[in-house]
């Protein structure tokens, strides 16, 4: 594994995204809640030398349904959705459907690493796609070749 640095010290990429995301990365068995019936969306967690990719799966919204807020080096993802159908059938019957979803996620972002001004994010296909990107020190530099005098 390569190491990454992280507040001047190397760090492997599952303790960094365990101190990014503020629980154990390798704990996704009781803390993924895809397979239950809860209400939190699955998350996936994308790195590159840029930037930093929270997909959250939320089939079913639009992206006037959700709200990002960030404060304080913490980034929650909340969406909150109800809907009330009422169908007559005739003077006989009546169905009434009731639906309401919300979810909320909150991820420590250490600003030392993320450009907190530059977070953005867009929805498509039933995902949420969350972009932070890094601080231009915390990117990795291409190796510099030395001179032998």
């Amino acid at each position: 594994m390569t190491p990454t640095l992280f507040n001047n010290d190397y760090t492997s990429l599952p303790s960094l995204l365990d101190k990014f995301f503020g629980g154990n990365l390798m704990d996704w068995n009781t803390r993924n809640y895809a397979g239950s019936n809860s209400t939190l969306p699955a998350v996936n967690v994308k790195e590159n030398d840029n930037e930093f990719l929270i997909e959250v799966a939320a089939p079913g919204l639009e992206k006037n349904d959700f709200k990002l807020n960030y404060d304080n080096g913490r980034l929650t993802i909340s969406s909150e959705k109800s809907e009330n159908k009422e169908e007559k059938e005739g003077e006989v019957l009546t169905r009434k459907e009731f639906s309401y979803q919300s979810f909320q996620r909150t991820f420590t972002v250490p600003e030392t690493v993320v450009n907190a001004e530059k977070i953005s994010a867009k929805y498509n296909n039933g995902i949420l796609h969350v972009t932070l990107p890094k601080r231009e020190e915390i990117k990795p530099k291409p190796a510099k070749q030395i001179k032998i005098s």
